[in-house]
C-alpha cells in the first residue's frame, strides 16, 4: 500500500500585503502527534526564552504563545523585516530541534488575520485550546502561555 506524501505549504505573502503590519496565527505541530514534547516546565520555559530573545531582537513580535502537549500556537507579527516568515520560523523551528531535542513536523500553518478578525477573538480562541482538548477545566488553569506585555 502506497502513502500518500503531504505536500508542503505555500508561505508566499501577497504582494499587496505588507508583512511587517500583518498578524499571523502560526500552528507548528510535533512530528509524533499524541505524544507530549512540549508541555513540560523545562522545555516550556526554554521555549518561552527563545520567544522573548526574538522579540528583543526584532526578529518578530510573539503576542502569545501556547504550548499544548504536541503542538504550539502562535500569534506572531514580523516588524521591519525583509525575511521571508517561512524563513524566520524554519530557523526557529530548527534551533529549537537542536538544542531543546523537538522532534517538529517538516512544515507549519500559517494564517494571516484579516481585518475582519479579531486578535481578541482570535487569542481567546487559542487560550480555549487545551479547555477543548480536555486538559483543564478553566483557559487560566493552563501553566503553559506566554502572553507579551504589553498585549
Amino acid at each position: 500500500m502506497k502513502i500518500r506524501s503531504r505536500k508542503r505549504l505555500p508561505h508566499d505573502v501577497p504582494l499587496w500585503v505588507d508583512p511587517s503590519r500583518a498578524c499571523y496565527f502560526i500552528t507548528i505541530c510535533c512530528a509524533r502527534r499524541e505524544i507530549n514534547q512540549l508541555a513540560h516546565q523545562q522545555v516550556a520555559g526554554d521555549l518561552f526564552e527563545t520567544i522573548k530573545h526574538r522579540n528583543v531582537q526584532g526578529i518578530w513580535y510573539a503576542r502569545l504563545v501556547l504550548l499544548m502537549p504536541d503542538h504550539v500556537h502562535l500569534m506572531l507579527s514580523f516588524p521591519g523585516t525583509q525575511k521571508r516568515i517561512q524563513t524566520i520560523v524554519s530557523k526557529w523551528k530548527e534551533w529549537t530541534a537542536k538544542s531543546l531535542h523537538i522532534n517538529w513536523h517538516r512544515d507549519f500553518f500559517e494564517h494571516r488575520l484579516r481585518k475582519e478578525e479579531s486578535l481578541r477573538e482570535k487569542a481567546d480562541y487559542i487560550l480555549a485550546n487545551p479547555v477543548r482538548a480536555g486538559l483543564v477545566e478553566r483557559t487560566e488553569d493552563w501553566p503553559y502561555v506566554f502572553i507579551a506585555k504589553p498585549w
